[in-house]
């Protein structure tokens, strides 16, 4: 895979140095499940600008990433998730990581592509970037991190190789429909969202 690089544990040094340089990069978790508190963290995946995709990979038992949390945490870089909810709980929850500010390419789907109920990744990037992404290593054994498969990585790098694109896209239709700033304010709430979802909060907006 072209400008792909594996790390085990953290961020080597050189790359948190180059991706510090962007404004923005995307990111992506791969984990055993979908509940933070049972479920482990296995992979983090980065891509910037440049194209350049880092999977890191998480050991069982792993609590701290100091290189990745400093990236995360920077408040003038952009970090572009799908379904940012879901990932930055994990990361929030395992690594002690609170990201922000944040940029979920979902919400501003559903924002933005109102003609369509279809917001999944492969639906976006579909549409949007031409590109029809292989999906069939999403539902598969992530904890062997030491021996991940060729798909399994392919299909973790375009997890990410394609969101600033189309960030970029979808800020514009945002913008042009007049929806951008109730965008923003929507992400502006996760980091709000994602600590009640730990606590197992429900509904506490309800009557």
């Amino acid at each position: 895979m072209e400008d792909f690089q594996v790390c085990d544990r953290d961020l080597n040094d050189t790359a948190l140095s180059e991706y510090l340089e962007s404004s923005a990069i995307a990111v992506d978790t791969e984990t055993m499940g979908l509940l933070p508190q049972r479920d482990r963290l296995c992979l983090v995946q980065l891509c910037n600008h440049e194209g350049k995709v880092t999977a890191i990979r998480i050991a069982k038992g792993q609590t701290d990433s100091p290189n990745l949390k400093k990236l995360l945490e920077a408040t003038n870089i952009v970090k572009i998730f799908h379904f940012a909810r879901f990932d930055v709980a994990t990361l929030s929850y395992h690594l002690d990581i609170r990201v922000n500010p944040i940029f979920c390419t979902k919400i501003a789907s559903k924002l933005a592509r109102t003609y369509t109920n279809r917001h999944g990744l492969k639906d976006v990037v579909q549409e949007l970037e031409q590109v029809e992404l292989d999906k069939s290593a999403q539902s598969s054994d992530w904890g062997n991190a030491a021996n991940l498969s060729a798909s399994q990585l392919n299909y973790a790098a375009n997890d990410v190789r394609y969101l600033i694109s189309v960030r970029q896209k979808l800020i514009e239709i945002l913008t042009r429909e007049e929806r951008w700033q109730i965008a923003q304010e929507c992400f502006g709430c996760l980091p709000t969202i994602v600590s009640l979802d730990l606590l197992q909060f429900k509904d506490v907006f309800e009557h």
